[in-house]
């Protein structure tokens, strides 16, 4: 795995911080993890309907 630095907006952080108290996730990276996994994923859906 590699390391990048990501800035994201106080309210996103928050939010975060919300679903890993809530133990959601373990760990803020993994959320971010998932989120970008979904994202990806999801795009690559699109794409495949459209085509």
């Amino acid at each position: 795995m590699k390391m990048i630095t990501l800035y994201l907006p106080e309210p996103y952080l928050e939010a975060l911080d919300q679903l890993v108290n809530e133990k959601f996730y373990p760990n803020r990276a993994e959320a971010i993890r998932v989120a970008i996994r979904d994202l990806i994923n999801n795009e690559v859906r699109r794409r495949r309907r459209a085509s």
